[in-house]
């Protein structure tokens, strides 16, 4: 696709905050790369059911724009490219009495910031089928998941090795740094979910409550279409280390039937400065009968400690859902889910979900009683496949959340969301 003048400023103008490269090797630079702006428009409210609750829900409205550049390539046995990624959000309805949702940060007097902002720039090199990336990153991986459910999605600092030398088999090292939430603009060292040193229902306790340092490394191999297994490496250095093993596989049995595995085991034990220790045990079970899904899932924590993982990610977990992760000491839960794709009567674009995840057996010290919750949640989206509004996704969803130790909450969540192309 051929690019406008302004494409093509935009593109070296990145290319140089970062890399100084030879003029005849910046053609499959411009030539591969690509460039999107996304508008995200977020009505979120949580209403606080519970007696104790000290303000009767947090209600905020706001909207965002995401920036994202992706280089391609110099020529050459080594590649240099460079990728970014801008953000702003602007907040569109708040007050101190209703803030905290988590679109936008939050001030000591409990005002909401009118607007926030974020510029990430990653310098990327690549030989072969092997990509070293520098600076911000967004992992989706089971040691860290990079959270984006709210405003603006969660960055972090590092660098990060992805190489795919052998057929089937992945493998991913690197190191983080520094993380920028999804409600913040400035990057912070990294704290444990859950990170006070109170042991409440995780039961952790804490000597040193930060970290600037997270090391990861994982492997998965692809045995053939069906099967899928993988290890993976994270520890947050002085909180925890962990090893998480998963299989997934999909068993075919007739034309749009299948029954698909998914297991999962992590292993999470201290590093000096905690008393984690924890195993948790997944599985995830589901039919697939033409647009129909129906899941069963199951989750159990054992050991001194609930689950571990670095505040605001997203857990490897079959269990974590949309409010909750079920992953307090001792804990058991289970999960019934529904989901259904219209496309398979005639309606591409529009999906249902609905699950219900049910969690006892929490350990909350000998002084309280068994902990126990449960959650319902329902998503209804729906993605405009032709006419002016191609392209434009409108997405509800809600949910509702019951314990006998935390907060009550019913939950819904607004988002109307567009992604153009640049180029």
């Amino acid at each position: 696709m051929s690019k406008s003048p302004i494409a093509r400023g935009v593109a070296l103008a990145a290319l140089g905050t970062s890399l100084t490269l030879p003029t005849l090797s910046q053609a499959a630079f411009i030539e591969d790369s690509k460039a999107s702006v996304e508008l995200r428009n977020f009505y979120m409210n949580r209403d606080f059911r519970q007696e104790t609750a000290t303000k009767s829900k947090a209600e905020e409205w706001a909207q965002g724009f995401l920036l994202r550049f992706e280089s391609g390539y110099t020529e050459g046995t080594v590649g240099f490219g460079v990728d970014a990624i801008g953000t702003l959000g602007l907040k569109l309805d708040s007050s101190p009495d209703r803030s905290g949702t988590g679109l936008l940060p939050v001030g000591d007097s409990g005002k909401a910031a009118d607007d926030y902002s974020e510029f990430g720039a990653t310098a990327k090199a690549k030989i072969s089928n092997s990509t070293l990336k520098i600076g911000t990153l967004m992992p989706k991986l089971p040691a860290i998941a990079a959270n984006d459910s709210r405003l603006l999605p969660q960055t972090f600092q590092g660098g990060w090795l992805n190489s795919q030398e052998i057929s089937g088999l992945t493998f991913d090292a690197g190191q983080i740094n520094r993380v920028n939430n999804r409600d913040s603009s400035n990057n912070q060292t990294m704290v444990l979910n859950g990170g006070t040193a109170a042991p409440g229902s995780r039961g952790f306790a804490l000597a040193n409550g930060d970290s600037d340092e997270f090391n990861f490394a994982g492997l998965s191999y692809k045995w053939n279409d069906q099967l899928t297994t993988g290890y993976n490496y994270g520890g947050l250095e002085d909180l925890y280390k962990q090893h998480i093993v998963s299989l997934v596989h999909v068993l075919p049995i007739a034309d749009k039937q299948s029954f698909k595995t998914d297991l999962r085991f992590a292993r999470s034990t201290d590093d000096g400065d905690t008393n984690v220790d924890n195993k948790a045990y997944g599985a995830m079970f589901t039919y697939a009968l033409s647009g129909h899904s129906f899941g069963l899932g199951y989750q159990q924590m054992d050991g001194d400690t609930g689950y571990a993982y670095i505040g605001g990610t997203d857990p490897f977990l079959v269990n974590y859902v949309q409010i909750g992760d079920f992953a307090n000491k001792d804990e058991k839960s289970w999960q019934a889910r529904y989901d259904f794709n219209f496309a398979s009567v005639g309606i591409p674009g529009l999906t249902f979900m609905t699950r219900y995840i049910s969690g006892d057996n929490i350990d909350r010290g000998a002084a309280a009683p068994e902990g126990k919750e449960w959650e319902r949640n329902t998503d209804i989206a729906y993605v405009f496949q032709e006419g002016p509004l191609k392209n434009l996704g409108v997405k509800w969803r809600n949910a509702t959340t019951r314990t006998n130790f935390t907060n009550d909450l019913d939950e819904n969540r607004l988002i109307v969301s567009y992604t153009l192309s640049l180029w």
